[in-house]
């Protein structure tokens, strides 16, 4: 009999699962429209049927993963995710134990990620490292010394969230110059936008990407822009758990060295001197497609151990 775990990413308008083994293999997947539910119970019981349709007699259902917007690993709930229509505080976890009768994990959707790379991607056999996802947002993750930090609440390791720019750009939290208004999709649009001083114009990051290959100076110059500050972001970011190697992911990674190269520049140029030249700043070995589902599967396997007799 196949050992199972489900690997859940809860996200504001579809969410995603699969049915994963140990070594990452996927044996089935589906979707649901996250948007068609009011009421967080009514989604978990819909997800849950598909779920047990999934499962075929020779699995063993160990646990659950679930990757959340505002997800706390500590309490199994989602808190006051601005993207979902489930408002205030959610006891996620507690509903898909209630419907599938087995353990359930939760944390954010960065940290599942985070704990992907270190289970099924290039950070096996690290144990100090920075995961940074470049998407919509900037989500992040640090392990230290093998494990995921979360801090006293859960919440810790917003990278997104470190301010670089004094009364900057207006950022989704409500502040101003977070990393993540100038290093994300959304972030290099309005850079570029700026750059050709036409604030209205209709462009996507993969828009710039494609200029920026064909050789479009601004375009170009977008990225170096995104890259310094980036870089320097990462390079005030290690002083505190000296990780080994820093992992970026997401569609913004996805640009190869148009990011990377200034990227690395501006990380040597301010890292502290005992760090230079000592701290890699690489690719995400997960794939785009399923990172997602190994990400929120590869929290049950990260800790089965310590939950084996619960499950």
């Amino acid at each position: 009999m196949t050992e199972i775990c489900v690997g859940i990413d809860i996200g504001g308008t579809n969410s995603v699962f699969g049915l994963v083994d140990k070594h990452g293999k996927i044996h089935a997947k589906g979707t649901l429209p996250t948007a068609n539910y009011e009421v967080a119970e009514e989604f978990v019981k819909a997800i849950s049927i598909e779920i047990k349709k999934a499962l075929s007699p020779d699995m063993k259902l160990l646990a659950v993963g679930v990757g959340a917007p505002n997800g706390n690993f500590f309490k199994g709930t989602i808190e006051f995710a601005p993207n979902l229509k489930w408002k205030g505080v959610i006891p996620l976890a507690k509903y898909f134990e209630e419907n599938l009768k087995v353990k359930a994990l939760l944390t954010n959707d960065a940290n599942a990620a985070t704990i992907g790379e270190m289970i099924f991607g290039n950070a096996i056999g690290l144990n100090d490292f920075l995961f940074i996802t470049l998407g919509t947002g900037l989500g992040s993750g640090i392990v230290a010394n093998g494990e995921l930090i979360y801090g006293h609440d859960s919440f810790a390791g917003e990278v997104g969230h470190v301010i670089v720019k004094e009364n900057g750009r207006l950022c989704g939290c409500g502040r101003r110059g977070c990393l993540e208004t100038y290093c994300s999709a959304p972030g290099i649009v309005k850079t570029y936008r700026e750059l050709i001083n036409n604030e209205n114009l209709e462009i996507s990051a993969k828009d710039i990407f494609d200029l920026a290959k064909s050789g479009n100076e601004k375009a170009i110059e977008a990225f170096k822009i995104t890259g310094e500050i980036l870089g320097l972001a990462l390079a005030n970011s290690v002083v505190y758990t000296a990780p080994e190697k820093i992992f970026l992911f997401g569609g913004l990674a996805q640009s190869g060295e148009l990011l990377f190269r200034p990227t690395r520049e501006s990380f040597e140029a301010n890292v502290l001197k005992i760090w230079q030249n000592k701290i890699q700043i690489v690719p995400s070995g997960l794939d785009e497609s399923d990172a997602a589902i190994l990400g929120s599967a590869s929290l049950v396997w990260k800790i089965n151990q310590k939950y084996r007799s619960q499950i």
